[in-house]
């Protein structure tokens, strides 16, 4: 029979550990001392010195404590990935309302522009007997809500460079939007033909009326070239 070595399987149970320790005192013809027995069994004891009806017993503790251990293991390894886990949800969800907080912060404040914005017309602005681009320019930035007056401008370079009194030879649409027909900007105001901030304002209605706001009716301006 070959001698195989026990060394590296832990003796889980002190029963175990002592009925080996008596095992090797027997064979070597000493009384066993129980702490020395113990340590010898833990340390030196082979498996061939056990007797048959022990090594099933000494090999199914260590395999038993050997699993206990690699369970802690996986235990901590996974308390530490939930843990990670639960951070990284934690930043997501903090950036998420970050995110959320300055969107609705922003439509807010687009809401008021639009609010105060519409409340105005061409009695708040002085009656001249004409108009700079500049001028009427400077009359839409205080019509129009800031973050879509880009897209305003873009619309009326391309239907009428700014002009109030532009006039379409073929169709007769007229001034900045190039309203067809030109009595359209009458709901703004009756002095559409002469005052740039009624037609403005007629303008600005009737893209947030159609399209929602100027940065869509400019998509759609965009995509069609006609609004």
């Amino acid at each position: 029979m070959s001698r195989i070595s026990v060394r590296g399987f832990a003796v889980a149970s002190a029963t175990a550990v002592t009925a080996v320790g008596s095992v090797v005192g027997v064979a070597s013809g000493s009384v066993a001392q129980n702490n020395d027995a113990e340590a010898t069994a833990a340390d030196t004891t082979l498996l061939a010195d056990i007797p048959t009806g022990q090594q099933a017993q000494v090999q199914t503790a260590s395999l038993t404590q050997q699993a206990d251990a690699q369970a802690i293991q996986a235990d901590a390894s996974a308390k530490k990935d939930a843990e990670a886990a639960a951070r990284k949800a934690a930043a997501d969800t903090a950036v998420a309302k970050k995110a959320a907080a300055e969107k609705a912060a922003k439509e807010a404040k687009e809401r008021a522009e639009a609010k105060a914005a519409a409340s105005r017309s061409s009695a708040d602005f002085p009656v001249q007997s004409s108009y700079s681009v500049a001028e009427i320019q400077s009359m839409a930035r205080q019509m129009v809500p800031s973050g879509q007056f880009q897209c305003f401008s873009n619309i009326v370079d391309h239907e009428s460079s700014w002009n109030y009194h532009a006039v379409n030879a073929s169709s007769g649409a007229y001034g900045l939007f190039q309203a067809l027909p030109a009595s359209k900007y009458s709901s703004a105001g009756s002095d559409w033909q002469t005052n740039p901030a009624t037609q403005i304002k007629w303008g600005l209605n009737y893209m947030n009326s159609r399209y929602g706001s100027p940065c869509e009716a400019w998509s759609f301006w965009s995509a069609n070239h006609w609004y």
